[in-house]
């Protein structure tokens, strides 16, 4: 088998696992990043603290400015100051316009904050002089990450659990799907919807399931065709044992009556003789159609079998001539005795019971490359065309065959192709252009081994 299940699932584990360390990785990076600047408001409330501290230090109010400072430091539990950068460059050294506009104390309200330092950073609002600046240190309320451990939390657990789940969701409904179609199709199964089917239901899919569903439709198609082949062969045979049965019944009536004994004794013989005769045909029918056996381990050869079978058939139909070319010998190996022998016993009789008296029968064997060939030919009415496959169905009788011989019951053919396919071969029938059956039997030959 080739475990393309298997290797789905675990396409799936590897894709879910990978995506599951990237969302991961991403989320967790996005949301700390998200997390690390300062909320929209306390940017706002910094920006206006640096505007109040500008405008008392340019009115040159310096005690109104301490005041202020004092009660900012005592509300917010926080340091705060102004202070100037006089920065002298030593030995000749020169300050670039770039490093003057970028000077900084401290930090801009919009930077990122780095939630994984304890302390709160100082943040600076530069006065428009360039060289004052109001300092703070950031007040604790400000901090951002407050809910950090949290959604540290959720990252750690909530979320690899989220895409576990559907990582499980998605191998559960490509698992479970096809097994509910199963589940589905057994219980219509079992309720007797025997045409019930599931690959088709599958699509395109190649795996161990798929072939569970194939395995399902055969033993399906298989029980089915079983099941319908018992319930017509037990329909067909109550049909034929209603006849001598009826005349058994009759007979009987008679005889209880004192009415001619002597002359329904043998007629109840007679009929208990056709329904035990029915009885085992439909039996071995009926066991060649469920088991579908291998006969194939025996030995024989095919001219003294046929033989033995026309020596009967003179004796049975003295008055049709038989016209026989065989060969000398006909070994034939990984066969049935017995069921070539009632196979072809079964095309021979129906020949004569279809040839009228002072008619010929034709039986001709020859060797060919991969068997052996077996030619029957009478002078019958024929077969027409469309009946010459339903000839080979139980109990089934043309309309021509019921007035030429209607003690018949139909099993013979059906019987013969059934034996000839256990053993190996065929039977087929056509109709000769000079008039009556010809019938077809292929024996073949085992091929030989490698060794051989």
């Amino acid at each position: 088998m080739n475990r393309r299940l298997l290797w789905k699932l675990c396409g799936i584990l590897a894709l879910g696992t990978s995506a599951l360390f990237w969302v991961i990785s991403f989320v967790g990076s996005e949301t700390e990043r998200q997390m690390s600047f300062i909320a929209e408001p306390h940017q706002q409330t910094l920006r206006d603290w640096g505007r109040t501290a500008e405008a008392m230090y340019r009115a040159g109010d310096e005690q109104a400015l301490a005041r202020w400072l004092e009660d900012l430091q005592t509300s917010e539990n926080t340091w705060a100051a102004v202070v100037r950068s006089d920065i002298q460059p030593l030995v000749g050294s020169r300050l670039t316009d770039r490093f003057r506009d970028g000077f900084r104390l401290g930090r801009d309200e919009t930077w990122k904050i780095h939630l994984y330092f304890t302390e709160n950073p100082i943040m600076e609002t530069t006065f428009a002089d360039g060289k004052t600046h109001f300092l703070v240190l950031l007040p604790q309320r400000m901090r951002p990450g407050t809910y950090l451990p949290e959604v540290r939390i959720l990252l750690k657990v909530a979320l690899p659990l989220a895409v576990l789940v559907m990582m499980c969701l998605v191998i559960y409904r490509h698992v479970m799907n096809p097994l509910r179609q199963l589940e589905l199709a057994t219980r219509q199964f079992t309720e007797g919807n025997l045409g019930v089917r599931v690959r088709t239901l599958l699509g395109n899919r190649n795996d161990e399931l798929a072939a569970l569903a194939d395995t399902f439709d055969q033993m399906a198609e298989r029980t089915g065709d079983l099941i319908l082949t018992q319930r017509r062969l037990i329909a067909d045979l109550s049909h034929e044992l209603r006849t001598p049965l009826t005349r058994i019944d009759m007979a009987v009536s008679c005889v209880e009556e004192g009415i001619d004994t002597q002359h329904f004794l043998p007629r109840i013989r007679h009929e208990c003789r056709i329904m035990r005769g029915l009885v085992e045909d439909t039996l071995t029918l009926a066991w060649l159609e469920n088991e579908k056996p291998s006969l194939d381990h025996e030995s024989l050869d095919l001219t003294d079998l046929l033989d033995s079978i026309l020596d009967d058939a003179r004796y049975e139909y003295p008055n049709h001539h038989l016209q026989v070319h065989l060969p000398d010998r006909a070994e034939l190996t990984g066969s049935s005795h017995r069921a070539l022998a009632q196979a072809i016993e079964n095309v021979i009789r129906n020949a004569c019971n279809h040839t009228p008296a002072g008619g010929t029968i034709t039986i001709s064997l020859r060797r060919e490359e991969n068997g052996y060939r077996l030619v029957v030919d009478d002078e019958g009415p024929g077969v027409p065309p469309e009946h010459l496959e339903l000839i080979f169905k139980p109990f089934f009788r043309s309309s021509v065959a019921r007035d030429e011989k209607p003690t018949g019951h139909g099993l013979g053919l059906a019987l013969a192709r059934r034996q000839m396919e256990a053993a190996g071969g065929w039977i087929k029938a056509g109709n000769r252009g000079e008039g009556g059956l010809r019938m077809l039997l292929w024996f073949p030959l085992p091929n030989p081994g490698p060794h051989s």
